[in-house]
């Protein structure tokens, strides 16, 4: 496979799962604000939290190393398939054993739900550990997919697989509601299998084509899927083992980093499980902005400040034509996530009670829930704004600064977790918004300091991006105030029609804000126009 068919292959199954990431957090936004009518908060806590935090630390522990050893080590001449396939058979024993710890660990070190409010804890752990060895099964045919760019099995397989899991769910919670954990026990079970089939069923049908020959397929039939010995060879290949154990060792810090937040709700009990079913609500809820917009400008512009500026290297010694265009762009980029997560922040805190009562009902809405929701809307602002920080000074960066840069993240990460505890503990689950507010708000110092001084000697000042013209200022401001009052007088248990009142305010100030942002952020909207609208329009078409 040339070069070019392995780059465009490589988009494509990077496109393919974006919209595979969009399909699953729009379901799984549906399938809670459906099963919230149905069952109790603890419930969600317990599942959302605590079992798939087993499940989770279950599959990442036994695979992650594997995966990215193999992926890796395929990618030269020097390994044979067979020994591969033996090395990735391993995910299995080793699954096994992570269950039987993991189980133990969630029954009798872990503090245990009450029976009578959430039934049936015992059995579902045991139901998500299985679930997770079940998975591992396609452990070795998931890995000869994504290394011969098999780029729409995944799409096709996680996609029936999700659909399965949504409708096992549906109709339990609704007609056989008593069961408990064992709905979302079973839905698990489902979704995992479905994955497994779907695999098992296209390698089936794929040994022996003619597909399969014209790619060269190192496979020729079932049983070449099974471990065994080839002649004059090792069983494995040690050198590839090695490598999975570096990684191995790697994967322990990553994961407890990846789910911090989940580690310590459900070790430190910080939370009450009805909390931590709120907290994880709201946290999908809001994060799914973040990854809507943010995200995919921030994946965008780092290919461009990359190909556009070289690494390591000061604005003297680079093109001035280059820096210029770099810098005048980052300074829009700047101003357009500022200003999109100042109107979010301004109307979240105003529009919160009423989103999460449209969501989940009282259940949400009468607690914490609004609470949560406004400091997050807070939070978006900041991240909104170290994605952009970030894709430039990594895109800029030697690769020496961004290994002490490493550094610098592992000691933040850390600190996070200690910060969530402590925060937590005097806050309650706001306290977990708080923790990760500072922690971004220490990345995007970093960045902005960097930021200054690699601009420092030069003409362009890119920093002003984050200073929004005084009159949108006054104009969030005015927005902010009267909405504010609006929830207080209209919102949000008086009936549907003044709530249609204070949604109307709320349309009126935005207008407002949006026509103080045509006014005055002429450059940012010429951006918008002639960089921004002709991409998108090009991507649709």
């Amino acid at each position: 496979m040339s070069t070019q068919d392995v780059l465009k292959n490589a988009s494509t199954l990077a496109s393919y799962n974006v919209l595979l990431q969009v399909m699953f957090r729009v379901l799984t936004f549906l399938l809670n604000a459906f099963t919230l009518r149905f069952v109790s908060k603890e419930l969600i806590g317990v599942v959302n939290v605590r079992l798939t935090l087993l499940y989770s630390t279950l599959v990442f522990l036994s695979r992650e190393a594997f995966r990215r050893a193999c992926l890796s080590g395929v990618s030269g001449t020097n390994h044979s398939w067979r020994q591969v396939i033996n090395l990735l058979w391993l995910t299995l024993p080793l699954g096994l054993l992570w269950a039987a710890l993991l189980i133990w660990v969630w029954l009798w070190l872990l503090e245990v739900p009450d029976p009578q409010t959430i039934p049936y804890y015992g059995p579902a752990v045991v139901l998500f550990a299985l679930s997770g060895v079940q998975e591992l099964l396609a452990e070795p045919l998931w890995v000869l997919a994504q290394a011969h760019m098999f780029v729409r099995l995944k799409v096709v397989a996680e996609s029936l697989a999700m659909i399965a899991k949504c409708s096992i769910t549906v109709v339990l919670v609704v007609f056989a509601r008593e069961w408990g954990l064992y709905i979302f026990s079973a839905a698990h079970l489902v979704y995992t299998a479905f994955l497994v089939f779907c695999y098992a069923g296209y390698f089936i049908r794929f040994l022996g084509s003619k597909e399969a020959a014209e790619k060269g397929f190192p496979l020729h039939s079932v049983k070449d899927f099974l471990p065994r010995r080839a002649k004059g060879e090792p069983l494995v290949d040690w050198s590839l083992a090695r490598l999975t154990w570096s990684f191995f060792k790697q994967s322990f810090l990553k994961q407890i980093l990846t789910e911090g937040e989940r580690y310590v709700m459900t070790f430190l009990n910080v939370l009450s499980f009805g909390d931590q079913g709120v907290y994880d609500i709201v946290n999908n809820l809001g994060s799914m902005v973040a990854r809507f917009i943010f995200l995919p400008i921030e994946e965008s512009f780092y290919i461009f400040f990359a190909k556009v500026l070289e690494r390591g290297r000061g604005v003297k010694s680079q093109r001035q034509e280059d820096v210029a265009v770099a810098a005048e762009v980052l300074e829009c980029l700047l101003k357009l996530v500022l200003v999109v997560g100042l109107i979010i922040s301004v109307f979240g805190y105003a529009y919160s009670h009423l989103a999460l009562d449209i969501y989940g009902g009282s259940l949400l809405s009468s607690g914490a829930g609004p609470t949560l929701l406004r400091f997050y809307s807070c939070y978006v602002l900041l991240l909104a704004v170290n994605g952009v920080t970030e894709c430039f000074v990594f895109a800029a960066m030697s690769q020496r600064e961004v290994d002490k840069y490493n550094l610098v993240m592992l000691a933040l990460s850390l600190s996070f977790l200690f910060l969530s505890y402590m925060l937590t503990w005097w806050a309650g689950s706001v306290g977990f918004i708080l923790a990760n507010c500072l922690n971004m708000a220490l990345r995007i110092l970093h960045s902005v300091l960097y930021i200054h001084r690699y601009f420092l000697s030069s003409q362009w000042k890119p920093l002003q991006g984050l200073l929004p013209s005084p009159f949108l200022l006054l104009a969030l401001a005015v927005s902010a105030v009267v909405t504010a009052l609006s929830e207080g007088v209209f919102c949000c248990d008086s009936g549907w029609l003044l709530r249609l009142v204070h949604i109307s305010v709320g349309a009126a100030c935005l207008l407002g804000v949006l026509v103080a942002v045509f006014l005055t952020e002429t450059q940012l909207i010429q951006f918008i126009r002639t960089q921004l609208l002709p991409t998108y329009r090009k991507k649709r078409t």
